[in-house]
């Protein structure tokens, strides 16, 4: 009879804490856990386990075609939210001047192998 007392509580204690949780306990209210940290600490505790990854050799390293992919993803989840940056012609005009300049300027030059 004990045993069956023991379990009838650990089941009733269990579903009343499950309950409590989703039927309007306040979010955040607990000291405990990762979730309950503010933001800074999360990403500075994120960050030394990605460095520690690194160092052991276990981070994944994304292919271009896997980051492409990645930054596809980022980007329809952010227009559905209605928190992409929307570029008026003038920034995208801007923007596409840097990324000529990073890749090394004119693009019609470099193809036709001018040297030869």
């Amino acid at each position: 009879m004990a045993s069956n007392q023991q379990g009838g509580n650990q089941g009733g204690n269990k579903g009343g804490n499950q309950g409590g949780n989703k039927s309007g306990k306040q979010e955040g209210s607990s000291n405990r856990g990762f979730a309950s940290m503010d933001p800074e600490r999360q990403r500075e505790i994120a960050s030394e386990g990605g460095k520690a990854a690194h160092e052991k050799g276990t981070a994944h390293e994304f292919t271009s075609e896997e980051a492409r992919e990645a930054g596809s993803k980022g980007g329809q989840a952010a227009h559905e939210k209605g928190t992409a940056h929307e570029f008026d012609s003038e920034e995208a005009r801007e923007a596409g001047r840097k990324g000529g300049q990073a890749s090394g300027g004119n693009r019609s030059g470099n193809q036709g192998g001018g040297s030869r």
